[in-house]
């Protein structure tokens, strides 16, 4: 009995080494590199979610993260994460932390307040709340946005997070809408969220909120520009500080968000996909800026203006479902290194939610799983014999579904769904995890002006593959290239961008990619050109040094007295077909509020040979952009307007009603008659 019983206490003690040395070598794994955050997510001793539901709160709590609701609003009034009872404001009223907004007719503002929580799922592995309004005409018309109203949060065990989506209807008989603006928005703690994160090299420390004011800074061109003159921080004196330098194209709008040094925590926005956004890959939106605030954009006119689709008219019925997007906490150990560390987590925690889109776990059915969706793949080709006898492949082309519409309509689409895709090397492309419905196929082709559409329409059904086989794209193309400028892009990213005026320089905008987004690049025209405009010499000048990144008014000094500008491209005809048509490609990258005329050989005709007439609405220059709409014009000039030997071409930009009446050129091609 003595022997059995020292072999059983033998036994346990080498049951117990044993465990001793897995947790040592556990530790020991994930100390070396994971935040601290990581070591409480693992294992299956993870607490369960739980809910509490008040007269006041719906408070939901996985042991990593509290999530504080305002019962019924739907407002997020607090997070608690780690050492921090409350990441958000708690200064701002309950209103002016977390919430969703509208801006609708006459830019009326619509925090979105609910009526009803419905608990849609709890279980241990996680909790899904539904906050609900529905539009009432007697109550509600004219004081809020006419839209059915349902907003959802989810907390998952496991993840210091919470995902949030909404869907929202209208019936056929509310009344007539325009809807500027859909967002979520947060605002954290002043005086704890400093640094700001947008991407690899657009992060630093921030301005405070107060140091915008007019006591501390000083109002540029617009109000969301100012120049800092007497910050807080006294490091922040003379920087330019403007919420539209932290924008981003809606492809690579995948995660920002802010820093608390003192904490080391790390607050993060992770959108795994677009096919919710409007605009389609190339629409530019809103992130972080000075609050500190963190956003999820949605619904804009920003870089579109009106020409995007924002008007829903009675008799219309719609119904569309916004995200999820994850809000997402991590911490790591205080050193030097920490903001490295939350923003690599962060960036893998992003890998992780684009790995599992769609999510499985949503309770929404409009919220497809990815068994009830679709995919379409093919191959897209090029044909321009002017440049290649043998058919092209469509190289790093974006290829995507959008509502059926018109060539290149899904610039503007701001109600559907839209799945993109880039093409390989060899122009193959398949677009994965497509909702159930009828979509048109478009695309575009970096090196070729114009857009692609398939004609056809393509439906998808849940589980289908639809393969479309070779696709041929015959780019705008009528006789062989004389000259070109530029490169068909849809940006101005290869022309001439200047240096920044020094007294206007903000720190976050110095990388070269970023160059474009220093405030007032515009008026550097008026520097540089101050004895006349743009003189191109085909042959001679150099697009990257001679070309102007836009073409903008001279500012005299006087804000109601700007001049127009007529910018010339000087080119060399050895031989002149008189009875044939000549073709000028134009391609432009943005426009607001301008007209573009053009003439050829005589500047003061009093006709021009082409017009524009009045365009655009993107806001682009003043906006720090380098495109808006991409617009293509192919204008027929017959050969009688040329003469043999030097030729000129005038383009003047008519309107001067504002400092920002522009337009950017993507692309210029002088085409000679057909052979």
């Amino acid at each position: 009995m003595e022997k059995v019983a020292h072999r059983s206490h033998l036994g346990q003690l080498v049951l117990w080494l044993l465990m001793i040395v897995e947790l040592s070598l556990f530790y020991s794994a994930c100390s070396a590199e994971i935040p601290v955050r990581k070591i409480l997510n693992l294992g299956d001793c993870n607490p369960h979610v739980r809910l509490q539901i008040s007269h006041h709160n719906v408070v939901i709590d996985n042991g990593l993260i509290e999530v504080t609701i305002e019962n019924p609003s739907g407002h997020v009034t607090g997070i608690k994460y780690m050492g921090m009872d409350n990441v958000l404001e708690c200064g701002n009223p309950n209103s002016n932390r977390g919430y969703w907004d509208f801006v609708w007719d006459n830019s009326t503002f619509d925090k979105m307040e609910t009526k009803h929580v419905k608990v849609v799922a709890h279980t241990d592995e996680l909790v899904e709340i539904s906050f609900t309004k529905n539009w009432d005409f007697r109550t509600d018309h004219g004081k809020t946005v006419p839209l059915n109203i349902d907003k959802r949060f989810i907390v998952r065990r496991g993840v210091p997070g919470v995902y949030m989506y909404g869907i929202f209807e209208r019936q056929e008989d509310f009344p007539d809408a325009q809807i500027y603006q859909l967002r979520i928005v947060f605002k954290l703690k002043e005086d704890k969220f400093r640094f700001m994160a947008i991407s690899d090299t657009r992060q630093g420390v921030m301005p405070r909120g107060e140091d915008r004011d007019n006591t501390r800074s000083q109002t540029l061109a617009f109000k969301e520009a100012v120049l800092m003159t007497n910050p807080s921080n006294p490091q922040f004196r003379g920087e330019v500080d403007d919420k539209y330098q932290y924008s981003c194209e809606n492809k690579d709008n995948k995660l920002h968000g802010w820093i608390s040094d003192d904490d080391a925590v790390g607050f993060w926005i992770i959108t795994p996909s677009n096919e919710f956004r409007t605009g389609g890959p190339h629409k530019q939106d809103l992130t972080s800026h000075v609050g500190p605030i963190a956003l999820s954009m949605f619904v804009s006119t920003h870089y579109t203006g009106i020409d995007i689709d924002v008007t829903y008219k009675k008799g219309e019925a719609w119904r569309k479902a916004f995200g999820p997007v994850l809000i997402y906490l991590n911490s790591a150990s205080s050193d030097d290194d920490c903001r490295k560390k939350l923003w690599n987590d962060a960036k893998r925690q992003l890998s992780e939610e684009i790995e599992s889109w769609p999510y499985n776990f949503t309770r929404s059915e409009d919220l497809p799983h990815a068994g009830d969706r679709g995919e379409v793949c093919g191959q897209l080709l090029v044909r321009d014999r002017c440049v290649d006898e043998e058919l092209m492949q469509a190289q790093s082309a974006f290829v995507g579904l959008a509502v059926p519409g018109n060539v290149g309509s899904w610039q503007t689409e701001g109600k559907g769904y839209q799945f993109w895709t880039e093409t390989d090397n060899t122009g193959r492309f398949n677009i994965k995890n497509v909702r159930r419905g009828e979509y048109n196929l478009y695309a575009w082709v970096h090196g070729f002006i114009g857009d692609y559409k398939l004609d056809l329409s393509i439906t998808i059904q849940p589980g289908n593959k639809v393969n479309l086989g070779t696709l041929i794209y015959d780019p705008p193309r009528n006789g062989p290239t004389l000259w070109e400028i530029g490169i068909p892009d849809r940006t101005v990213a290869e022309f001439f961008i200047p240096e920044p005026d020094p007294t206007f320089v903000n720190p976050l905008c110095l990388d070269a990619a970023d160059k474009f987004r220093q405030y007032g690049l515009w008026d550097r025209y008026s520097d540089i050109y101050r004895h006349g405009d743009v003189v191109y010499t085909v042959g001679v000048s150099n697009y990257s040094r001679d070309w102007f990144f836009a073409h903008v008014l001279r500012n005299t000094g006087n804000i109601t007295d700007l001049s127009t500008t007529t910018w010339q491209i000087k080119y060399n005809l050895q031989d002149v077909n008189e009875k044939g048509n000549y073709t000028l490609q134009l391609a432009l990258a943005a426009a607001s509020y301008a007209e573009l005329q053009i003439r050829f050989n005589n500047p003061d005709a009093i006709q021009p040979c082409f017009t524009t007439t009045r365009i655009g609405y993107d806001n682009a220059v003043a906006r720090h952009g380098i495109h808006g709409l991409y617009r293509l014009y192919s204008i027929n000039i017959p050969g009688n307007r040329f003469i043999r030997g030097n030729n000129t071409i005038f383009l003047t930009q008519t309107r001067s009603h504002a400092l920002f009446d522009a337009v950017m050129y993507d692309y210029i091609r002088l085409e000679a008659p057909a052979v």
